[in-house]
Formats: C-alpha cells, sequence, structure tokens
C-alpha cells in the first residue's frame, strides 16, 4: 500500500472501524495532543462516526499504536487530521507510513485536495509530497470558539 516509507516489520495498518481502540485514541487526543486536548469522547466519537480512519496495529496482539483520521467526500476534498503516534513508538517511522498509507488510500479517488494543519511536522509531511497553500490569501477559515 505504501512503499515509500513502509512500516516496521510487526504493524500493519487498517482501515476498518471495529479495530479501533476508541477508548485510547480519545486518550491519546484529548490528553497528550495540542490540538484536541480536551476534546469530549462523545465528540471524539462522532468524529470517528463521520470520518475515514486509519489505525497501526501491533501484528500479533492488535493493540493499537498510532491514528489518523480523514474528512472526506470521497470525490474533490479531503482533510487530514488526528494524526496521532504513541509516544513509545516515536522515531520508528510509523507516522510516515500511517500518513503515507493514507495518502495511497486517497489517491486513487481523484481528489483535488488534501489538507492538513500541523504546527510542527512540516518536515513530516514535506516527505510525503505536502506543501505550503501557493495562495493562502484564497483561503478562509470561520471559527467557532
Amino acid at each position: 500500500m505504501n512503499d515509500a516509507f513502509p512500516l516496521p516489520e510487526g504493524y500493519e495498518t487498517s482501515t476498518d472501524p471495529t479495530r479501533l481502540d476508541v477508548g485510547r485514541v480519545h486518550r491519546w487526543l484529548s490528553s497528550d495532543a495540542y490540538w484536541a486536548l480536551g476534546r469530549p469522547r462523545e465528540k471524539q466519537e462522532r468524529a470517528i462516526a463521520g470520518s475515514l480512519n486509519f489505525g497501526v496495529y501491533e501484528a500479533t496482539s492488535g493493540e493499537q499504536v498510532a491514528y489518523a483520521r480523514v474528512v472526506t467526500d470521497r470525490t474533490t476534498f479531503a482533510w487530514l487530521c488526528d494524526v496521532y503516534v504513541d509516544p513509545a513508538l516515536r522515531g520508528k517511522g510509523i507516522g510516515k507510513a500511517l500518513v503515507g498509507a493514507v495518502r495511497a488510500h486517497l489517491e486513487p479517488l481523484g481528489l483535488r485536495r488534501v489538507l492538513l494543519a500541523t504546527q510542527d511536522a512540516h518536515t513530516v509531511y514535506e516527505q510525503l509530497g505536502f506543501r505550503p497553500l501557493v495562495e493562502p490569501d484564497r483561503w478562509m477559515a470561520l471559527v467557532f470558539e
């Protein structure tokens, strides 16, 4: 699925929503991800239900070790978000492999663009083909705070 950045041996990627450890994903994001701190579990569950979800799992135990979520119409647009790797496993290439798997899954759909926002991982995403917006002045956001 992703030749450029393969998962380390012993790990596998899945989009099967029944494999997600929703409690673990919620704990990771709500307590350790700067963009989702304090996110209520009910809100996380709704986000999962309305999204295309990717998990990375330890092949033998089935334990989830990473997560990514894509909001998409599966035709023209996607937003990659909530990318998270268990802190104990960072630096092993799991995050790059996960995002590479997301890219490989989305590419055949013919989407015009996939967006993401990051505070500190620009160089990681650039390795997978993401670039800064060419005309950021065309983009706007409606933010409810």
